[in-house]
């Protein structure tokens, strides 16, 4: 009997709740529209892949070797050359107005020294305003200089009278799995799921008990029948659908538009999706249950979801590339859980016995925060 009037009990607030969106459909296209909407700004807006790096040559010496190795910067996806200019200001008048990024300078006598046998040097300056992009530039840059010279040598020890075939050689077979064609977007959208599933439903449920409070339906539940733990699960349950809906609603915009894998088990990814809105549903609830108003409400929500979201997730950058003392933080989240578990069932296939802890990690989370929210509601109320 009383199991039944408990569920009882939380039907009505299920309704309740359920009805209030009804009645105002903006809150409700937010909730529906907002993850997908956010979902393509940042799939489009943001991206790690760096090709057409626009590139200016100074070539001093005008020779065919010279040409030569200028050419070797053409026909990639990185390097764009955009134009040759005929002095140093000119490079350098370049680079400060963002025309190019690169510049290759061939100093005058390149030719002669090659055909000297000695060393020729060359530069090439990097404009590392952009880090990401003056990283990979520069390394691509010293990959194609060890191949240009690498290529000299052989042909000179060929001219030499030398069998190069007869010596040994490292023959490399460098294979990417999980990502083949490196591409940005397929490391983003896993991670992206998490970070706009996050920010909704922190956001959305922080203001719940706090807008009870201001519209004075708080004081009415507070002697009803109604305890703190059925307060609290008849609030989680709808946001909890929705949130199941909206990230059905990525994982279908990210596998069909984004062309992003699902290579796992789609059971699995629905129940850690269960398990991350609920934590991130009762980190609303106790942001919600503790805020004194629905300013205070909003901005502490947006700052434990957003930054956390984006920064300590492992969405953006690696946990292991962060200080210390910030890892250890990241556990106070559940977004890292999360990107871990995403990442693994949409890239790798994994399944239970790969995800098993931070499955784990995350459910355990889930309770606990869901009876800080119950303990911290239940104290507001009394």
């Amino acid at each position: 009997m009383s199991t039944s009037a408990s569920v009882t009990r939380i039907q009505a607030v299920v309704v309740k709740e359920f009805r209030h969106l009804r009645r105002d459909p903006r809150m409700l296209a937010i909730v529906l529209l907002m993850p997908v909407v956010q979902l393509l700004l940042f799939a489009y807006a943001v991206s790690f892949d760096v090709r057409h790096v626009p590139t200016l040559v100074l070539d001093q010496d005008r020779t065919a070797a010279s040409r030569s190795y200028v050419s070797s910067y053409v026909g990639g996806e990185l390097f764009d050359l955009v134009g040759h200019v005929s002095s140093a200001n000119d490079v350098d008048a370049a680079l400060e107005r963002g025309d190019a990024r690169v510049a290759v300078v061939v100093p005058a006598g390149f030719a002669a020294a090659l055909a000297r046998g000695e060393a020729a040097p060359v530069t090439v300056l990097v404009d590392g305003s952009e880090t990401n992009t003056a990283r990979i530039a520069s390394t691509y840059a010293t990959a194609l200089n060890a191949r240009y010279g690498g290529r000299l040598a052989v042909d000179w020890a060929e001219r030499q009278g030398v069998d190069t075939q007869a010596n040994g050689a490292l023959e490399p077979r460098v294979r990417v799995w999980y990502n083949p064609d490196l591409r940005s977007t397929v490391f983003l959208v896993p991670g992206l799921l998490v970070v706009v599933m996050l920010v909704v439903t922190v956001q959305q449920t922080a203001v719940t008990l706090v807008r009870e409070r201001d519209l004075g339906t708080a004081e009415q539940m507070q002697v009803s029948a109604l305890r703190g733990g059925e307060l609290m699960l008849g609030k989680l349950l709808p946001w909890t659908l929705l949130a199941l809906l909206d990230a059905a609603v990525i994982t279908l915009i990210g596998v069909t538009v984004f062309d992003v894998p699902l290579r796992g088990d789609i059971p699995l990814l629905a129940l850690a999706c269960t398990i991350f809105v609920f934590a991130a549903l009762a980190l609303g609830l106790l942001v919600s249950a503790v805020a004194p108003s629905l300013e205070v409400a909003n901005q502490v929500a947006m700052l434990l979801a957003f930054l956390p979201g984006f920064l300590l997730s492992g969405f953006a950058f690696p946990l292991d590339a962060i200080p210390r003392v910030l890892q250890w933080v990241s556990y106070a989240f559940p977004g890292r859980y999360m990107v871990e578990i995403t990442r693994g069932v949409f890239l790798k296939g994994a399944g239970v016995p790969e995800l098993w802890l931070p499955l784990a990690q995350m459910t355990a989370y889930a309770v606990v925060l869901v009876t800080l929210a119950v303990v911290a509601s239940s104290r507001r109320r009394a």
